[in-house]
This record gives C-alpha cells, structure tokens and sequence, in this order.
C-alpha cells in the first residue's frame, strides 16, 4: 500500500462523503481563449487585536495572453496608505499604516482585472527567447525551494532517460500526480517546504506545497519554472465544483498554480495540484486515477488553465516593506501586524478581513 492508500484508507468516511457515485463515460475540462472575463476583486481589511499595519496583495500581475490588470482604488482611515513593490520580483501590494490610537481601522480596496482561459501545446509556438536575468531568476533556489541536495537528486532520477525539456517537464508534472496527495487537513495552502517533504517521505499539502514541488524539482534540473500566486473567482465553466470559486466570497479561494519555461510555448501552465485536488474533492469525492473527470484534468492542466482565477504575483521570500518581522514564504493573502507579529492570515474571520469577487457582464 502507497502512501496515498494509506492516506485516503485512514480518512474518516465521513468527510469525504461516500454518496453513490453516478457513471459518466465522459468529462470535458478543455480551456480555450475564447475571450475576456473581467472581475472586479473587493478586500475589506478591518484588523483586530491592535494592528497598526497591514499589506494586501493586489491583482496586478500582468501576461499578454491570460490577465490584464485594471484600476485599483482604495478607501478607509490610515495614516498611510500606498501602493509598493517587492523589488526582486515585482509584487505590488497596498501598504498600510493606521495611527496607533485608531479606532476600527478599515480599508477597502477594489480592483477591476480581466483574465480569460489559457491553452499552449507544450513546446510549440513561437515564443521569444527568456532573458537571462528572468532565467537566473526561475532557476535559483529559494529558502524553501531548494535546487541542491535530496530535491536534485529526487529530480535527476525522474527525468533520467528524456530527452528535451518537455519531456522533461512533463516526467516531473506525471510523477507528482501519480506519488503526491492533496492532505485536506493542511493549514491554508501549505508553505511549500519541499525538502522536508522529501526527506519525510511526506508527500502531501496544498496548492503552495504540491505547485512547489514541480517548481523546485524543475528548477533543480534546469528548467526554469516559477508558483504564481492567486485566487480563485468563479465557478467553473466546465461543471467542476473543485476547480471553482463556490459563493462570492472568495476569501479562503487563494490557489497556487505553476508555470514552466518551454522553448516554443515560452512559460507553459501547470497545476498537478489541482488534479490532485479532483481526486480528493469533486463530487461525490475519493475518486480514482481512472475516473473521467481525474482524466480530464490531468490531462489539461499540463498546457492549460481555466480563466476563472486571476494571479497576485510569482514572488518567493518576501520581506514586507516597514514590518518588523522575517520575510513570508509568499504573498498571496493579506497580512497585517500588531506588536506580538503577525495577525494570522488564514483565519479571515479572526484577523479580519473579507474578500469578494464579481464578474462583469460583458
């Protein structure tokens, strides 16, 4: 037995639901650019327990194929109140400072964003060379992305034998899939700690945790690979209820995706996570590497993504400008401090904080 049987053998029945599960000789998850969504994205930040500051990322991210960003405004009571970039990798968020003696601080900010699906073949097309500084940065290693040591070895040994990088990139993406499990009881969305993943022999997290790996062991074997952090907006339109946003308030939707640099195609999306995520969670749950719907996803999410998810950023160790804590492992929710550190980001309730989406008709 696999760690994955024994995983899934050790879930209570319950949780997963063991509802009868309905045959279906087809499933169709096939995303195509096919036009332009636009969203609009609402954070409202009201921090407890006497925060003074706080840092929201902001869906400014910018691909010529996939996401345009659009207006971004704020309202609310701070002191300070502008927008700052993560200078290694870009990542723009809106910094905050409420005076000490503020009472119910607040603030609102709202960002109009366009995204639409995306579809490469791998390896194919005519996509411009990558720079050599954006190579040297898609290759280095990371403090929890690693590219020495157990992850090259662990890396070595899955591509040994292919030839070319996309063979390459597609070896490591089915070797997450098939030896990698979706754990529903890691915090958020994991931390991406990939080495210690590896030497446990623990195999499993979330999106920031199984994406990692991909990014990590391809970057270990030179393929140039970056997590582009984000969150999830809208249902799909595939009929997908894991691979979507459920209700309006998204603010437990942030999801973790990948990419690849593939001559030809030029970054190439990926997401072994969210394939693990169907096995775990599309109804009726626990389904198997043969289902259809697993088929269906495993097979698009080597080349393709759907446009119902918009990306904050690709930055990795980030120290946020002004706090007076260590660096985060990745900006993809909001932050915010008070004296004893950080307010805990995961728990939206608690901090507080909400986060909303809408569509825009067209």
């Amino acid at each position: 037995m696999n760690r994955r049987d024994m995983f899934k053998a050790g879930i209570a029945a319950g949780a997963l639901g063991l509802a009868p599960r309905l045959a279906s000789a087809q499933a169709s998850y096939t995303p195509m650019p096919k036009g332009w969504r636009t969203y609009t994205l609402t954070a409202r930040v009201e921090p407890a327990a006497g925060a003074t500051k706080a840092w929201i990322p902001l869906p400014t991210f910018e691909a010529a194929d996939w996401q345009r960003p659009g207006n971004v405004t704020w309202t609310g009571n701070a002191k300070v109140a502008e927008r700052v970039k993560d200078p290694r990798y870009g990542a723009e968020m809106l910094r905050v400072e409420w005076a000490a003696d503020q009472q119910s601080p607040v603030v609102e900010i709202t960002a109009q964003v366009q995204a639409q699906d995306r579809s490469l073949v791998p390896g194919q097309g005519n996509a411009a060379p990558l720079s050599d500084a954006e190579r040297r940065l898609n290759l280095a290693a990371t403090e929890l992305l690693p590219t020495d040591g157990l992850v090259r070895e662990t890396a070595q040994d899955i591509v040994k034998g292919k030839q070319g990088d996309v063979a390459q990139a597609r070896a490591i993406y089915e070797w997450i899939v098939e030896n990698t499990f979706r754990n529903p009881a890691t915090p958020g969305c994991g931390v991406g700690d990939i080495t210690t993943m590896i030497r446990t022999g623990n195999l499993n997290g979330k999106c920031a945790d199984l994406n990692a790996l991909f990014v990590g062991l391809a970057r270990s074997v030179g393929l140039p690979a970056r997590d582009v952090y984000g969150i999830r907006v809208a249902p799909s339109q595939f009929g997908f209820k894991a691979l979507g946003a459920g209700s309006a308030n998204v603010s437990k939707a942030q999801h973790c995706r990948a990419e690849v640099w593939l001559a030809g195609s030029g970054w190439t999306p990926v997401d072994p996570a969210d394939v693990l995520k169907v096995v775990l969670e599309e109804p009726p749950g626990k389904l198997g590497m043969n289902d259809p719907k697993v088929a269906a996803a495993r097979k698009a999410l080597f080349g393709s993504w759907e446009g119902n998810w918009i990306a904050f950023n690709t930055a990795h160790d980030v120290k946020l400008p002004g706090s007076t804590e260590a660096a985060i492992p990745f900006l993809m929710y909001p932050q915010a401090e008070n004296n004893a550190g950080f307010l805990d980001s995961l728990d939206p309730d608690k901090f507080k904080y909400s986060i909303t989406a809408r569509e825009l008709s067209a």
